[in-house]
């Protein structure tokens, strides 16, 4: 239950203003027992006449629920800032992690370009017809890729750098092996 619950519970019961139900949960660290032995302490609290239902309290409770269950769900709507915020948010984490993780190019095991992810992504957008045929020819010529700084996520990306690499190697000995057949088949 919720401290604001709590007191219009408290205040209900006892019939105390909302400021003497609040200060009494506050003295007793939002325990609502302890709140109304406190208030009976007090003398705040005035003894009941009779043991009665009151249909008037239903009413407020009913009201106090409606009220809390439409704030609950005012709370719950999202603004177009709060959107934008979250995405200000979401864009600025992508560029940050974009900038602490590099991509790397080998060449006979020795490193020959690392580049941050965010540069290699924008070649890839603005320059992908330069960019995209150097990194396919580059396979063939024995360059191999790999991205540092990234967790493993769903798919392994450095996996399937090295999967690629390896896919161009066995055409590229399986062209190799069938011009060597060729030659020898002619001489």
């Amino acid at each position: 239950m919720e401290n604001l619950e709590k007191v219009e519970k408290i205040r209900q019961k006892t019939g105390v203003s909302y400021e003497d139900a609040k200060n009494a949960l506050v003295a007793c660290d939002y325990d609502m027992l302890d709140a109304i032995v406190y208030l009976e302490k007090l003398g705040k609290i005035k003894a009941p006449e009779r043991a009665s239902y009151s249909t008037e309290m239903v009413v407020a409770s009913q009201e106090f629920e409606q009220a809390q269950a439409t704030y609950e769900s005012s709370c719950k709507k999202t603004s177009v800032g709060d959107c934008v915020d979250r995405f200000i948010r979401w864009f600025g984490e992508v560029l940050k992690k974009s900038c602490k993780n590099t991509f790397h190019v080998e060449h006979e095991g020795k490193q020959v370009v690392a580049v941050p992810v965010l540069v290699f992504v924008l070649l890839l957008i603005f320059a992908f017809w330069i960019t995209l045929p150097l990194l396919i020819v580059g396979l063939f010529f024995d360059y191999k890729y790999h991205f540092e700084g990234v967790t493993k996520v769903t798919v392994d990306v450095n996996d399937v750098c090295d999967k690629a690499s390896a896919a161009c190697m066995n055409i590229k000995n399986d062209v190799k092996n069938d011009t060597n057949n060729d030659t020898n088949n002619i001489a």
